[in-house]
């Protein structure tokens, strides 16, 4: 029997594919369990550098398995909704950025999982809803607050009080997901947007990465501030010119040949 969530690595970067397509990959508690145990795993992996989550057949995530939660009235309360045990406090605590790779359909509690992870793209498959007013649930793992914050107040309730389905176009017109690909090109550009992030040097990309994070929840004051003491303790540390010089050049080189199409 295939597991429920497959884990495979390629070098320094992890691709989580959750595996229950003929449920639309819905989080089982099952699921929900083997999830949050490889992002534990994974974020004790100092050697890992990046991770692309991912569904198999036609959805990324379904949400919550309601028909698990109806024959078993002792489901709802099986799950770690918030707290420190719960998927989403465990996705903030990895120390290592989440690319959702979205296949398909993302509802509902399967949108709030897609917004774990630092950035999405999309396939021109994908699929993107809010039904939790339509189900009778209350958002518990950020969608009330994270929404918003990527799209926008009113679009995000213009998503979250009606249920309604917006296509990959207009999720990444909206900025919910950064790129749109092929349903084919979409693995190998998350990927390769992985292997981007591994290439940095990962001391300055955890620090930015954490400035970002930080700095959301913070007044813009706050967070130069905030900035400034990073600057000044990284300065301060290992950081060599000449370091500076062969990652400039470095980036440079790369850069010409993105632009000149080699």
């Amino acid at each position: 029997m295939d597991a429920i969530l497959k884990i495979e690595r390629e070098e320094d970067i992890a691709i989580l594919t959750l595996n229950r397509p003929d449920a639309l990959n819905a989080l089982s508690r099952a699921l929900v369990a083997d999830l949050s145990e490889a992002l534990r795993s994974l974020s004790a992996d100092d050697s890992l550098r990046a991770i692309v989550l991912t569904g198999a057949g036609r959805a990324f995530c379904a949400g919550v398995d309601l028909r698990e939660m109806s024959q078993d009235d002792g489901a709802i309360e099986g799950f770690a909704w918030h707290g420190p045990d719960s998927l989403f406090a465990i996705a903030h605590a990895c120390p290592h950025p989440i690319i959702a790779a979205v296949n398909g359909f993302a509802i509902t509690g399967g949108l709030e999982l897609a917004m774990l992870s630092d950035f999405i793209i999309a396939s021109d498959k994908a699929v993107f809803a809010d039904t939790h007013a339509r189900v009778g649930i209350t958002p518990s793992w950020g969608m009330t607050q994270v929404l918003p914050r990527l799209i926008g107040l009113n679009r995000a309730r213009q998503m979250s009080l009606t249920g309604e389905f917006v296509d990959a176009t207009r999720a990444c017109d909206w900025g919910l997901a950064n790129e749109v690909t092929t349903a084919e090109t979409l693995l190998p550009r998350a990927k390769e947007l992985a292997h981007l992030i591994a290439q940095t040097d990962p001391t300055t990309m955890r620090r930015i990465r954490g400035l970002i994070i930080e700095g959301a929840d913070l007044l813009r004051p706050e967070a130069l501030k905030r900035e400034t003491q990073v600057f000044d303790t990284h300065m301060a540390g290992s950081v060599s010119m000449e370091s500076v010089a062969r990652g400039r050049d470095s980036a440079t080189k790369r850069g010409k040949a993105q632009v000149s199409g080699e």
